[in-house]
């Protein structure tokens, strides 16, 4: 079956960066648009950005733009997400999904499959 398993997250002071990785099985990874998303307590699932299945185009919300890049290996089946400048308002739980839709891709209900999520907190 589909699995998608995000690692990378913990606990983190403010101004550090981090690198999220999602490692894909089950599934036919290059031919996906690979997205992430994160949901903050008490907030909606929010996009942050996906990346092409050929990796050659990517697209971030306005809010992560300049600070969150998202890289992709088709050999080795994973994406990352590279997160940098991280704010307490960073805090919440990341993860990563597929869609077979064409890039961009903005919307939740348009990815299939969705790793667990990881954590990451950002203290003050």
């Amino acid at each position: 079956q589909v699995q998608l398993v995000e690692s990378g997250g913990g606990l983190v002071q403010a101004g550090d960066s981090v690198r999220l990785s999602c490692s894909a099985s089950g599934l036919a990874f290059s031919k996906y648009t690979m997205g992430w998303f994160r949901e903050a307590p008490g907030k909606e699932r929010a996009f942050l950005g996906c990346i092409s299945w050929s990796g050659g185009r990517t697209h971030y919300a306005d809010s992560v733009k300049g600070r969150f890049t998202i890289t992709r290996n088709n050999p080795k089946n994973t994406v990352d997400l590279q997160m940098n400048t991280l704010t307490p308002e960073d805090t919440a739980v990341y993860y990563c999904a597929a869609t077979t839709q064409n890039a961009p891709v903005y919307v939740s209900n348009a990815y299939v499959y969705w790793g667990q999520g990881t954590q990451v907190t950002v203290s003050s």
